[in-house]
């Protein structure tokens, strides 16, 4: 998934304390933990109400309580239906070039319409790497830049770069997306597209003010099985919806203990620093696109809880000879953490984080209604009246019907996840070429990566709901199109 990059942080340090992680990222990252993630500002609070509408039926008290303080004020007009200019090529920039960057740049290279033009990391070896392949798939040579710590923003200043994709170390998301979006630049960005909740609405306004695009790449969106679970929800095949579940639960130790893998310790580094759902987006961004969060409702609160911090460590135990640095390092972040989300409509979405444990991979991907429930890993369906008797029915009767054009004119789609990677890479260039209206938009991309610091905020506040603000200052209430889309006439 995106958490498969490996870019390091610059001025990587031998500090044996911090693992070799890069001092700048452990200072900014130490910061945020004892900053609070940034809850005491920018539209979160206990003691303001929303409008009454918003309120669902039966409504706790301690829902209410967790009412979000008002939003700040609009700094420049929404960027809802805000299409891209049109253009006949897309000239992207890379930033990070680790695993999940130094592998995407494959699916950039292989659509027409989209040339390369810079590369940034600063570790040399990968940017040149990389720079070899773009050459190799017959297009110039790109700009490299790989001098230090903010060798990006040369980049985002470039005046040949339309759209800047950002694979780094997640302390590093949020001031790459704000100096690509203030030169000028739309921007894509992996999970999560911020760790702070200030941060999150710094990069709305930005987003709003300078008129680009700040996109949250979640590959999960494109996944067969979630497209298809989309159109058959807004076909009514599940009837009223009534709750959904996502989860990334992925054994990640020996990933992240492997000092090959990652360069520094900066994903473990986490485990060190925050409680909560530390990566939401893979199973949270689907089950929003289902519920049409944002396009008709919205997520108003949220409570957390999380398992005692033993994964890590017994892993560490098990594995790690005396004297490496992870040795220095205490783990807090929960094994499991737990979350449940409301919407204004009332429905409930569970959340769940584990990478720590040892368990198959699941995104969990469930949704249920009226009519019935769909439930992946295995996938399998039950809704009426199609299936009767309490016996599951066979979710592949539906992909005639119901699978998404992008999946039937890419059948076999090349990259890695199954070919989703390709579908997210091959829409959103699709949609720069022809200047149309993304899937989705900073408004997601903020509502998305809401838990990470309030799912933190409520495990330590004993489960107690946090307030989710409202990303699109009321504009929730109007539906319009998502990800559900038709296919486009190319010119």
């Amino acid at each position: 998934m995106h958490d498969e990059n490996a870019t390091p942080a610059p001025e990587e340090s031998t500090d044996q304390s911090t693992g070799g992680s890069s001092r700048r990222t452990v200072l900014r990252t130490a910061g945020i933990a004892g900053a609070g993630l940034g809850l005491g500002a920018f539209g979160t609070g206990a003691a303001h109400a929303d409008a009454p509408a918003e309120a669902p039926a039966g409504a706790s008290a301690a829902a209410a309580d967790a009412a979000p303080a008002p939003a700040p004020a609009r700094k420049g007009k929404t960027m809802i239906g805000v299409p891209f200019e049109a253009r006949s090529t897309v000239r992207v920039g890379i930033v990070g070039l680790g695993n999940r960057g130094g592998s995407m740049i494959d699916l950039f290279l292989a659509l027409p319409g989209v040339r390369v033009v810079a590369l940034c990391d600063p570790v040399k070896d990968k940017t040149a790497a990389a720079a070899k392949k773009v050459v190799a798939a017959g297009q110039p040579a790109p700009a490299t830049y790989t001098n230090g710590d903010h060798d990006y923003e040369k980049l985002c200043e470039r005046g040949d770069v339309d759209f800047v994709y950002v694979a780094t170390p997640w302390d590093l998301h949020f001031d790459m997306a704000k100096s690509a979006m203030l030169n000028g630049k739309h921007v894509g960005v992996e999970c999560p597209v911020a760790m702070r909740l200030d941060e999150l609405w710094a990069l709305v306004d930005l987003s709003e003010r300078t008129r680009r695009h700040c996109i949250q790449l979640e590959n999960c969106c494109y996944g067969k099985n979630e497209m298809r679970v989309l159109r058959m929800a807004h076909a009514g095949k599940f009837g009223d919806l009534l709750h959904g579940a996502g989860a990334y639960n992925h054994d990640l130790r020996g990933l992240m203990f492997d000092p090959k893998y990652y360069e520094g310790p900066w994903r473990r580094l986490w485990h060190t620093r925050l409680r909560g759902d530390l990566y939401p987006n893979h199973g949270f961004g689907p089950v929003a696109n289902y519920m049409d969060v944002n396009r008709g409702d919205r997520v108003t609160h949220i409570s957390s809880f999380g398992t005692p911090s033993l994964g890590l460590a017994e892993y560490r135990k098990a594995h790690m000879p005396p004297g490496d640095p992870s040795w220095k390092e205490t783990y807090i972040e929960s094994d499991r953490t737990i979350s449940l989300v409301q919407t204004a409509k009332g429905r409930v979405i569970r959340l769940e984080h584990d990478v720590s444990t040892p368990h198959p991979y699941s995104r969990i991907n469930s949704l249920g209604g009226t009519k019935g429930v769909f439930e992946d890993y295995p996938e399998r369906i039950y809704i009426e009246p199609d299936h009767t008797d309490d016996e599951w029915g066979d979710f592949g009767k539906y992909a005639a019907e119901f699978d998404h054009w992008l999946w039937k004119e890419h059948a076999n789609p090349p990259g890695g996840h199954g070919g989703m990677d390709y579908i997210m890479v091959f829409r959103l260039m699709q949609c720069v070429r022809l200047g149309l209206v993304p899937d989705f938009d900073v408004y997601d991309a903020a509502t998305w990566t809401a838990p990470v610091p309030l799912s933190h905020a409520s495990i330590k506040a004993k489960g107690a709901p946090q307030a989710i603000p409202d990303f699109t200052r009321g504009l929730w209430k109007k539906a319009r199109p998502g990800m559900d889309s038709e296919k486009p006439k190319e010119s």
